[in-house]
């Protein structure tokens, strides 16, 4: 296991080298896609909607978006950028004639896009602490775990749905049904409590509306410690299950 986890980094740091290049260029819709919906939303819609669970509506939005940042990071990096290493830059093909095997080649994606989420995470939560949409900024950290949390079952939704599809645009197929509808019934942009019971349900069965109450917790500074304990806890699951069911399927690709 030291050793599938030494090899698995040199995939992280392949990743992170390539990702610097374009550094800029690669973070800005990061962090200029939340501001633009903070100030769409926030400063219009929230002219109207003045008390969202005994909040401005800006209060309400900041924590939801920042783990949407997490959920966008991941299944793209792992879905389209996996796709793109396997199968027009033959990365991975590369990578199995060393002692890296397709084990390896999972979790170090894995680990990326863990990673890539909670930094992802912590900076946008840094930006809203700065403008007054966040308690206590002191817990600023516990953002990047969440990110974590959220980037991993995510990021296996991606690699799923990369060993599931026959070309680069069936992509969008994954994302306008179940990437979007997640998106946009997780909590972020209005209540829960809203929802009817099926579609509460669904939502429940996947990773970001996890995230969402759990980084609504750090944000207003509620009860986070037992919130931590059943949706984090919920997201572990999550990402056992869904990991290892990615790299079932993943696994058939790279080695074919």
């Amino acid at each position: 296991m030291r050793e599938t986890l030494a090899l698995s980094t040199h995939i992280v740091r392949r990743n992170w080298t390539v990702y610097k290049k374009d550094l800029i260029a690669n973070i800005s819709p990061t962090v200029a896609d939340p501001a633009l919906i903070m100030v769409s939303l926030g400063f219009g819609l929230g002219g109207y909607l003045t008390n969202v669970e005994g909040m401005s509506y800006m209060h309400y939005l900041a924590p939801g978006l920042t783990i949407a940042t997490s959920l966008f990071t991941s299944f793209f990096e792992s879905s389209y950028g996996f796709f793109v290493r396997m199968t027009y830059e033959n990365v991975f093909k590369a990578m199995l004639t060393t002692p890296i095997g397709a084990r390896e080649v999972v979790l170090g994606e894995m680990l990326w896009v863990g990673l890539k989420g909670a930094v992802m995470s912590i900076g946008v939560t840094i930006v809203l602490a700065i403008f007054g949409m966040m308690i206590n900024p002191w817990l600023i950290p516990l953002l990047g775990i969440v990110g974590f949390l959220v980037a991993l079952p995510c990021g296996a939704m991606g690699l799923l749905s990369t060993a599931l599809v026959r070309n680069i645009n069936q992509f969008q197929t994954v994302y306008s049904f179940l990437i979007a509808p997640l998106y946009f019934l997780s909590g972020i942009f209005f209540p829960i409590s809203e929802m009817s019971a099926p579609v509460k349900f669904i939502a429940d069965c996947f990773p970001l509306i996890h995230g969402v109450r759990l980084a609504q917790s750090v944000f207003w500074n509620r009860d986070i410690a037992s919130t931590f304990l059943v949706h984090g806890g919920i997201l572990v699951v999550q990402s056992l299950v869904f990991c290892g069911f990615a790299y079932r399927q993943i696994r058939k690709k790279l080695v074919q």
